[in-house]
């Protein structure tokens, strides 16, 4: 993990996920130890944190041990990867996806979080 990613549990969700999402987009990866898309998407998920250098922050879940999240975001599939920006969900996915996907996914996340913060 790093300064932009960290691992998020049901009592630290609002802090690390709904309130820093009015600094910076988070991206909310919702997985299991299990789930072998999980397992795939994760490091390129850590990848773009990497690339992007503190343009997004990663929140990751681990949806065995929380649950109560996977339910409130209705989570029908491993992984579900949520956008939140300024308090709110902006955007998801769901499954592994490829490198020019997530590239062009947290392009248009920071970039709808850019247009709300200039007001438009």
């Amino acid at each position: 993990m790093s300064d932009f990613s960290y691992n998020v549990e049901e009592d630290s969700f609002d802090e690390l996920v709904v309130a820093r999402s009015h600094q910076l987009p988070v991206l909310v990866d919702i997985s299991a130890e299990w789930c072998a898309p999980c397992r795939v998407l994760a490091p390129l998920l850590h990848k773009m944190v990497f690339a992007y250098d503190g343009k997004f922050y990663l929140g990751v879940v681990d949806a065995d041990e929380n649950m109560k999240i996977a339910g409130r975001h209705k989570v029908r599939g491993f992984p579900t990867v949520i956008a939140y920006s300024h308090g709110v969900e902006v955007d998801r996915f769901i499954s592994s996806q490829t490198e020019g996907f997530l590239r062009n996914f947290i392009d248009n996340v920071i970039a709808k979080h850019a247009a709300t913060a200039a007001g438009q």
